[in-house]
Order: structure tokens, then sequence, then C-alpha cells
């Protein structure tokens, strides 16, 4: 496994040098930032990360003003108690994707984000608070207490949010196989406790942000 600092002068050369490689490396929100984000907002981007997953994006931004208004803002203490007459309504409504499995999850995630807010004061002050050394443990726990959030949707909803985060996509699994660090895409527990370990080293070396190491590890693959 290369340094990080050999990954970004890697990087940088592809990019075309340091001022152009920093611009397109986005930076993660602080705690404090995190934890003023509304929970409504952590449900309508946890919907909007479902609702795209095997889907075209372009047709769900188009739409997700019309979701925003059939969903009434995404409040989760309103769709934890969704009854059987709004699913029907929302079966109806053409203003959202009308999928029956993708509609429920609303509910459910709304019961999980319900949940968070009892237990630490609102759900953002968890996700804030959450450590990034151990972030494959929350996407794990979104995996298993969620509904939907296995895969990259978990990782593109954190990522969305403003969460330091890493996201396994295919030029970031190429990098990781490149670096030795695994053998194929991280699927089970124990790779993406691998996957967890090298970014944390990387980190460690560089004081850079997870994201900023995902992204670099992608920019020497990707174009």
């Amino acid at each position: 496994m290369q340094s990080f600092q050999s990954l970004f002068d890697y990087a940088t050369k592809r990019k075309g040098g340091i001022e152009a490689l920093e611009a397109l490396l986005p930076t993660p929100l602080s705690s404090k930032q995190l934890a003023a984000i509304p929970d409504a907002r952590w449900l309508a981007m946890m919907s909007r990360c479902i609702f795209q997953a095997g889907f075209s994006w372009k047709v769900i931004d188009k739409k997700w003003p019309q979701f925003e208004e059939a969903f009434a803002g995404f409040n989760p203490q309103r769709w934890r108690y969704m009854s059987n007459d709004d699913f029907d309504a929302l079966l109806k409504d053409r203003r959202i994707v009308r999928n029956a499995t993708k509609i429920l999850t609303v509910r459910d995630n709304a019961t999980l984000l319900c949940d968070l807010a009892e237990a630490h004061g609102s759900a953002a002050k968890f996700f804030a608070e959450w450590p990034t050394e151990d972030y494959v443990e929350l996407l794990i726990l979104l995996k298993k207490r969620g509904s939907r959030l296995g895969g990259h949707s978990a990782q593109y909803f954190l990522r969305f949010m403003g969460k330091d985060s890493f996201i396994t996509s295919p030029d970031v699994v190429t990098a990781l196989i490149r670096e030795e660090v695994i053998s194929s895409e991280p699927k089970s527990q124990r790779d993406l406790t691998v996957t967890q370990q090298a970014f944390n080293q990387w980190q460690q070396e560089s004081g850079r942000s997870l994201t900023h190491i995902s992204k670099v590890l992608a920019f020497t693959i990707g174009t």
C-alpha cells in the first residue's frame, strides 16, 4: 500500500497540478454544521438516494421538488405514522415514482430517525458525532436498522449530507485493489473493516478527511 503522499502526487499529475486537484476535493461539513441540519432533511436525502438507486438520477432530480410536495417536507414524526390511506394515496400520486417498496422505506426510515432523535436529542446530532474512524460501523448500522440503506445508498446519503465519508465507487475499488487492500468490491463486513483500516492509516499520515482521501483514490484511476 502506497503512502497517501504518493497517491496525492500521482493524482496531482493526472489533474494538472495541486491547485486543480484541490479545487476538485469537496470539504465535508463540521460536526456543528451537521448537527444544525433539521432531521427532515436527513429523511429527504435518505429517500432521494433510495429512489435514485437503480433508476435514472436525472429523472429523480427533475421530479424532486414534487417529491417534497407529496411528502410534505419529509417530517420524520409525520411519516413514521404513515397510514394505509397515506400509502394508497402515494401509490396514485403522479408527482413521485410510484414504487410501493420504496415508498414504504420513507415510513421505516422515519421511524429510525425518530428513534435516533429520542436517544440522542436529534438524528442530526447522532450523525454529527459519529467518529470517522468507525465510519464502516455507521454503514453497518444503517443497513441493519434502516430500510434499503445497504450498498451505495447509505454511502451517497452520508456524502450528500456533508458527513465525512468514503464511497466505494468503481474507481475507488479499483484503486484499493491496486493497493492490495482488498481483492474485490468490499461487500462483507471483513472487507469493509480492512478498507476502513486503510483509510484510517492514510488519514493519520495526511491529516486529510475521508472524503478527500476517497476522491484522491478515485482520481488516480478515473477522469
